[in-house]
């Protein structure tokens, strides 16, 4: 297993739309596990394939209290969506950053895994607004999205400037 970079905003490649998975091999088990080790060591509770620069369908997640459930889903889509919920997100893209975002509180998620099979399963609370925010990944949209253009301009600038001083140090 190996260590992935995880991009950062404002990154153009952050944008980018993820496309459908059409091979399920091994190499596709290996980005998954890479994945895997990846978000664990950040440490976080999910991650999409388009932050470390991959750009398909694809997303891990562990929200578990002991990081004993890992989930991967492949080509997800959301069949059902219900309620509302506000929660703090963070992301590891925007790593220090926190905002309140409104998302479905319950949803239907249907999936594929790295075989390719088809599941479907329903999910609440953490783990729903877990999904939406690695699947906005997916779309290239990120949780500032949902932010007003100045606290997005803001954190925009701060991480700019984080940047600029560890390429000088």
């Amino acid at each position: 297993m190996a260590l992935l970079n995880i991009l950062h905003f404002p990154d153009p490649k952050l944008r980018t739309v993820a496309k459908p998975v059409t091979v399920f091999d091994d190499i596709l088990k290996q980005l998954v596990a890479d994945m895997f080790e990846t978000m664990y060591e950040a440490p976080g509770i999910g991650l999409a394939a388009t932050q470390v620069d991959r750009h398909i369908r694809l997303l891990v997640m562990d929200v578990s209290d002991k990081g004993d459930n890992p989930r991967c889903l492949i080509n997800p889509e959301i069949v059902d969506s219900q309620g509302e919920e506000e929660m703090d997100e963070g992301c590891l893209s925007i790593p220090g950053f926190y905002e309140t975002v409104k998302r479905a509180n319950h949803i239907r998620v249907r999936a594929q895994n790295t075989d390719g099979e088809f599941f479907e399963f329903e999910a609440e609370g953490l783990e729903s607004v877990c999904i939406q925010h690695e699947m906005d990944h997916l779309e290239g949209k990120l949780f500032v999205d949902y932010i007003s253009s100045l606290k997005r301009n803001r954190i925009r600038s701060k991480l700019l400037k984080l940047k600029k001083q560890k390429m000088s140090a």
